[in-house]
């Protein structure tokens, strides 16, 4: 138990919230608390539903223009007006971003013009491009196989310098290049790959985690520029992922952490992209993390200590395991922290690819479904590259030629042979013993 809590210590203190120590305990038992009174009456709709009557209905007039509904993924999920990123190149200066977005095949060059022009580091992107058979982003980055993309529209060079697969997310170095200008700058795109749509993750643990890797990277300090969070529509996971984000900032600068309430910084949230957090699931998500990281920071837990031993590998289903949102609240105060498992324990680091592929602006895009129709797009499935072909094993001259014993040894009839000869010889032997 012991070894546990320090596990837990040691995932939890490196994000940085030393400031919070002496009320941490009185933040985790009023936030508990409010957890349960919700929890035990069932009341989570009802907490959402009203979060949603409180939420501002502001103008997204921009978003609305003919000129502009062949860059929503969806009708209903639009950029205020008052808090739509600005693009800078070109006549249109519309993309459908509050930094929260999930580019379409004809708005990768706006996306990655948006990142130049932020001064972006870090991008996390918190879904697959496919997901149940739906296209629920482009894949706006170069695949292993073809290692560069270029965006002729907006003149932007991406190229994949290496990727670091873990068993739920992936890590990627890419290098974005300003063809007018030839400058370069190093990105990190984040890619938690087992977060289910309109879901969860699969504990509070393995998210928690996930954002220690953002946090450490630097890509979230005033430095640099704003961070770029997105998933399909931009709301329910990427709404997740900063209302934890933010809660947890905000205690560790506060003098009273328990000040923090979570639904009216939600509300605050709101009023800048709408419709964050899709679902009353991930509403209580976001108390769980929350309370989680407050619980795994108690005073005593030792400053020092041994590291319990690695798990073996293992790979987690594609949408994860488990349904945490309807299981026992104690599993989650109680879980202890998650290592990370390494698929490819070394980063693959790419020198050598392929032909360039070229990206250009399709001529019409057809008005995208409201994100409550969500339909099934058909996936036409891609040909694997060819394998290299490999070399042949290298032998020496005496086992080129095997000699004649060893050719009647290894003859797969002559073993069939001798094992029914021994089975046959065993049953009369029993025979003989039991009815003679």
């Amino acid at each position: 138990m012991q070894e546990e809590r320090a596990a837990c210590f040691r995932l939890c203190r490196l994000l940085s919230f030393k400031d919070v120590i002496v009320k941490r305990c009185g933040t985790h038992a009023a936030m508990e608390a409010e957890f349960r009174e919700i929890d035990d009456h069932g009341n989570w709709n009802d907490v959402y539903q009203e979060i949603r009557q409180l939420s501002s209905d502001l103008p997204c007039k921009i978003a609305k223009l003919q000129e502009n509904r062949s860059r929503n993924r969806y009708r209903d999920v639009s950029p205020f007006d008052h808090s739509r990123i600005r693009l800078q190149i070109g006549s249109n200066d519309y993309i459908n971003a509050s930094l929260i977005s999930g580019p379409l095949p004809n708005t990768c060059g706006h996306f990655w013009e948006m990142v130049w022009e932020q001064r972006t580091q870090g991008v996390v992107m918190l879904n697959r491009v496919i997901e149940k058979g739906s296209i629920k982003c482009a894949q706006y980055w170069p695949l292993r196989e073809e290692r560069e993309v270029v965006f002729e529209d907006t003149n932007f060079r991406l190229t994949l310098i290496s990727e670091d697969v873990k068993s739920y997310y992936t890590v990627r170095q890419l290098k974005l290049e300003n063809m007018a200008t030839q400058e370069t700058r190093e990105i990190l795109h984040f890619h938690y790959t087992t977060w289910p749509d309109f879901g969860v993750p699969e504990s509070p643990a393995s998210f928690l985690n996930f954002l220690l890797k953002v946090r450490e990277s630097g890509s979230l300090s005033p430095e640099h520029g704003p961070v770029v969070v997105h998933c399909s529509a931009g709301i329910g996971r990427s709404g997740t992922f900063c209302l934890v984000d933010t809660c947890l900032l905000l205690m560790s600068q506060r003098e009273d952490p328990s000040s923090v309430r979570i639904q009216e910084v939600l509300l605050e949230m709101r009023q800048y992209r709408m419709g964050l957090i899709q679902t009353a699931d991930q509403l209580r998500f976001s108390y769980l993390a929350e309370s989680w990281k407050a619980l795994s920071n108690e005073e005593d837990l030792p400053p020092e200590f041994t590291p319990p031993p690695r798990p073996p590998p293992r790979i987690d289903p594609p949408n994860g395991k488990g349904d945490p949102v309807n299981s026992d609240p104690t599993h989650f105060f109680n879980e202890i922290a998650n290592k990370d498992i390494c698929v490819n324990s070394v980063p693959h680091t790419l020198t050598e690819g392929p032909e360039i592929r070229r990206r250009t602006v399709p001529a019409e895009v057809e008005e995208k479904p409201l994100i409550s129709e969500l339909p099934d797009v058909l996936i036409i499935p891609r040909e694997a590259p060819p394998k290299p072909a490999r070399s042949p094993t290298k032998t020496s001259p005496a086992d080129a030629h095997p000699t004649a014993e060893q050719e009647v040894w290894s003859s797969p009839l002559l073993a069939s042979v001798c094992m029914c000869t021994v089975l046959a010889v065993g049953a009369y032997v029993c025979y003989r013993t039991y009815f003679h």
